[in-house]
């Protein structure tokens, strides 16, 4: 009982968390792998793409998935790639079982499970022998299914392998298999286990899977109103990311519960349902079943249409169990025990041969020693070349790495530039509007004073002179300011010195906010924010490459600018955009922090965010490199960055730098 309420709670609490977390998700992994297969190769990288592609589309469109199945094989198999070929059969053959074709099905996994044995290969092992499980499941040998579930199982109690996608579905598979041998006990053994890796999964056909098992095994127990709500849950979640295959099992399902339950009407209408989608797929085992459920239905208040469905279930069924595919079957099944069978024979004649061998070798072990002695200092003086060699090449080797990562560090410090660039052209516009404006002025009075003399007004025409000069000192002010704004982007874009010197961390802290702000207000006119300083004067100058901390402002207030500009954007009405900045002399050392009120970090997230490439922007928005970078600098000056986050609320990066 406590079991049952436990998961109760937790379907509502996920019923919540799935409808915004995992809707349109394939379709949004499928453009994603899309967009990378346009950047790939034609190397090993590509088979797998096109396979994970293939498998994305197994439960929505078959046809795709057997286009970038196929187009995956045959560059595996250009390439020698046999991990991939593994992969690659398992997935077709899952695709073939779909079908109906589980002949077809059983000779492709098994292909995979050939190829995984005999190069050691245990996770695409693993794979394979979980779909057989399901194969078999179908077949209803559910002994043989539970041998390769537990075959499953056991590999992934080795810690050999890890795969948390492979083991929920274990669980739910067995929870599937003993449900059928109305173990009920066992059933929410593996539910419970499932249960507790729910928040580790991300695809929505593992979650749908979830609540049509979950739904069947509270049915099965008599809690019929949970287990329709967890089966409405299943149709939602496959309808919402267009997995016609499982809608059309959960429709199945649901019709089957009202059935049960006496209820022809809505049993006829989920029950076509199901087998309209079925028939969108030709998911021949969806329509099987929902023509069977039809035709029960039918046949105590309809009997011509009950004729009609039992037809229909005739015709699927022989094309999925007739007896030209038992035949094929029993071939298939056949030709993998022949498989094991010369396997075991090789097995015997390998041990066999082995204790030869061993016999042969304990005889030339004498004979050896001499000449392995002498072979060892021939093979020391090759291993010394051997070393030698493999040094220049490692330092080759550091030395790419070395300028691979200047290059990286280019490429941020010139995408940051490019953030600079609509700031820059602010702050420069003002000093050069006010030189515009005082020198038509001046030319004004020029003509004036000119005037005065020829009038022989000399008093009037100095005062003029004075007037003129004034608006030259000013338009000397305004222009150092503009070659002031100009070398200070100038020296942001050049390459770093790597030499600290004295600098004023209040005026860069100040002028870099000013740029960032107004470069996104370049880029976005309804963004506004307002900005909060509390500058400790009493910090002075202190001893930082100025283009480098430079540039971690830049990027620490371009994410705050960013993260309160998107809650703007989600709350409209009643949020007042706000970016903090704050330094402080501290003993020995100086402490800056930028906060913002944005929707903060979400905490499973908090020990990625100074990873290379790790970012929370979209596509196209962000390199994943600044927080890295911006680590990487702190730490060379000797100090740190740590990150303080509610999520919702706010965000605060604070830096502590040493003085000297």
């Amino acid at each position: 009982m406590k079991l049952i309420m436990k998961t109760k709670l937790l379907l509502v609490i996920f019923c919540i968390f799935i409808s915004s977390a995992v809707d349109s998700q394939i379709t949004k992994s499928i453009d994603l792998l899309k967009r990378e297969l346009e950047k790939s190769k034609p190397d090993t990288n590509r088979v797998l793409i096109l396979d994970y592609i293939s498998f994305n589309y197994l439960s929505v469109t078959p046809d795709s998935a057997k286009y970038y199945s196929d187009e995956a094989l045959a560059l595996a198999e250009k390439l020698n790639f046999l991990r991939g070929q593994s992969r690659i059969y398992n997935t077709r053959g899952r695709l073939e079982k779909n079908l109906g074709n589980l002949p077809q099905a059983l000779y492709s996994v098994y292909k995979g499970i050939q190829i995984a044995e005999e190069n050691n290969y245990l996770l695409e092992k693993a794979f394979c022998m979980s779909s057989l499980g399901e194969i078999y499941g179908d077949l209803n040998d559910y002994e043989k299914a539970k041998y390769f579930f537990y075959s499953v199982e056991k590999l992934l109690d080795s810690k050999q392998i890890k795969d948390d996608e492979l083991k929920f579905n274990l669980y739910l598979n067995k929870s599937w298999v003993y449900r059928r041998s109305n173990l009920m006990d066992t059933v929410f053994i593996n539910l419970k286990k499932a249960e507790a890796m729910l928040p580790q999964i991300t695809l929505p056909g593992d979650f749908n899977y979830y609540y049509v098992e979950y739904g069947n095994a509270q049915f099965r127990i008599g809690n019929h109103e949970l287990g329709i709500e967890s089966m409405h849950k299943s149709i939602d979640i496959s309808e919402k990311n267009n997995l016609p295959r499982r809608s059309s099992w959960s429709y199945c399902s649901l019709a089957e519960f009202f059935k049960r339950l006496n209820q022809p009407d809505s049993a006829i209408f989920y029950a076509k349902k199901g087998i309209a989608v079925a028939q969108t797929i030709d998911y021949k085992t969806g329509i099987l079943r929902a023509a069977n459920i039809l035709a029960n239905v039918y046949d105590s208040i309809d009997p011509v249409k009950a004729i009609v469905y039992f037809k229909l279930a005739k015709e699927v069924n022989d094309d999925i169990y007739g007896n030209e595919k038992f035949l094929e079957l029993q071939k298939a099944i056949s030709a993998e025990q022949d498989r094991q069978r010369k396997l075991e024979s090789d097995k015997i004649a390998y041990q066999n041969k082995i204790k030869l061998y061993s016999l042969l070798l304990g005889i030339l072990i004498l004979l050896l020693i001499g000449f392995l002695l002498y072979r060892n200092n021939r093979q020391k003086h090759k291993a010394n070349i051997l070393l030698h060699e493999q040094k220049i090449e490692i330092q080759n080797t550091l030395t790419q790495l070395k300028a691979t990562q200047v290059q990286l560090i280019q490429s941020e410090k010139l995408a940051s530039l490019g953030e600079l660039t609509a700031g820059i052209a602010h702050e420069i516009q003002n000093p050069l509007n006010f030189v515009n404006n005082f020198s038509e002025v001046s030319n004004e009075l020029v003509d004036e004073m000119k005037d005065e003399f020829r009038k022989g007004d000399t008093e009037e025409g100095f005062a003029i002179a004075d007037d003129i000069k004034q608006n030259l000192e000013k338009i000397l002010h305004h222009g150092k300011r503009a070659d002031a704004i100009v070398k200070g982007m100038l020296q942001h874009s050049q390459a770093s010195t790597g030499i600290k010197e004295p600098t004023n961390i209040n005026a860069l802290a100040d002028e870099y906010l000013r740029l960032a702000y107004h470069g996104l207000r370049a880029k976005d006119k309804s963004f506004n924010a307002a900005m909060k300083t509390d500058f400790d004067e009493s910090i002075g100058n202190i001893n930082i490459i100025p283009q480098d901390i430079g540039r971690v402002l830049l990027n620490l207030y371009n994410n705050a600018f960013y993260a309160v500009n998107e809650k703007k954007k989600q709350q409209p009405g009643n949020y007042d955009p706000t970016v903090s900045i704050k330094t402080k002399n501290l003993d020995g050392k100086i402490e800056f922090s930028v906060k913002d009120n944005g929707n903060g970090i979400p905490q499973k997230i908090v020990d990625k965010i100074f990873q290379p490439f790790f970012t929370t922007k979209p596509t196209g928005q962000g390199t994943g490199l600044g927080l890295s970078l911006s680590y990487d600098i702190v730490k060379a000056h000797g100090g740190e960055i740590k990150v303080e986050t509610k999520e919702g609320e706010e965000t605060s990066f604070t830096i502590q730098l040493p003085v000297s």
